[in-house]
């Protein structure tokens, strides 16, 4: 004979089970909801802005320094080059390789592939000395000299590339706008704080001597930024990023002889854009 009261548990029991399950079913947990375990790459170009700088040159007889210099980037604009695997590493570009250590922070590093050209043709103040001077069509006088291209030309254009190391936290705003199925559609906000080294191309001709133009470990940089990420269907994603930082470079190759360097810092300021992908391995 059954127990009416056993009879009620074991009832209670199955429909809990299966109305659970169900619920499982048609609420599963979104693939976007955690990030922990995930990897993502990115890639995309910038543009710079840099503040004024002072830039010492020196060597066997030659010790100077120009002041308040002005600086630009060389961007290449909308171009297939960013895709082209023969001349991706052209234009002014930012890759980067990431893991989530927990749901809201990762770890990744890459490289910011940045140009720096210094303005010619501008009167600026120097001191120091050189040997020859004013035969360089640079008009040394009062303390100022004009920067023309027989003196010097001087350009960080292959690039000022700094390799860093950042740690980021991400937050999902999706509900704040709310963004009914994170997993079609899903806005992130992230900030994070980096450092790294500068392995600058440096493209330099001084004082007459022969143009050089060779990688060189030349110093370091430390950097902050804050971006908004905008992820499409779980794995594919756009980001924006304003990245701002500090370099300083008190070795720079400018001749083939080592007696010859230069040195200066500066701030800078990117504005990014990127397309990349977030996965599980």
């Amino acid at each position: 004979m059954k127990h009416p009261f056993l009879m009620a548990v074991l009832t209670f029991c199955v429909f809990s089970q299966y109305t659970f399950s169900q619920e499982t079913v048609e609420n599963p947990e979104k693939y976007t909801s955690n990030n922990k375990g995930k990897f993502y790459i990115f890639w995309g170009g910038n543009r710079e802005s840099y503040s004024r700088s002072d830039i010492r040159f020196k060597g066997a007889d030659y010790d100077f320094t120009i002041h308040n210099v002005g600086a630009h980037d060389k961007p290449k604009g909308w171009h297939f080059d960013y895709f082209n695997p023969a001349r991706m590493t052209i234009p002014q570009t930012n890759l980067r390789i990431g893991y989530f250590i927990s749901n809201h922070y990762n770890i990744s590093i890459g490289v910011d592939h940045m140009k720096y050209v210094m303005y010619n043709d501008r009167r600026v103040n120097y001191t120091g000395y050189y040997p020859n001077a004013g035969s360089y069509n640079e008009n040394p006088s009062g303390g100022q000299l004009t920067l023309d291209e027989d003196f010097l030309t001087f350009e960080h254009t292959d690039g000022l590339n700094y390799v860093n190391t950042e740690i980021s936290r991400v937050d999902d705003i999706s509900s704040l706008l709310q963004l009914p199925n994170t997993d079609k559609f899903q806005i992130n906000v992230t900030e994070g704080v980096g450092a790294g080294l500068l392995y600058p191309k440096t493209n330099t001709k001084l004082l007459g001597k022969d143009r050089y133009d060779e990688f060189h470990v030349a110093g370091y940089g430390v950097s902050a930024k804050v971006g908004l990420n905008f992820t499409f269907y779980k794995h594919f994603f756009i980001q924006t990023e304003l990245k701002g930082g500090y370099i300083d470079m008190n070795d720079i190759r400018t001749t083939r002889s080592t007696a010859d360097s230069a040195e200066q810092h500066f701030w800078f300021l990117q504005r990014i854009v990127s397309i990349g992908g977030i996965f599980r391995i």
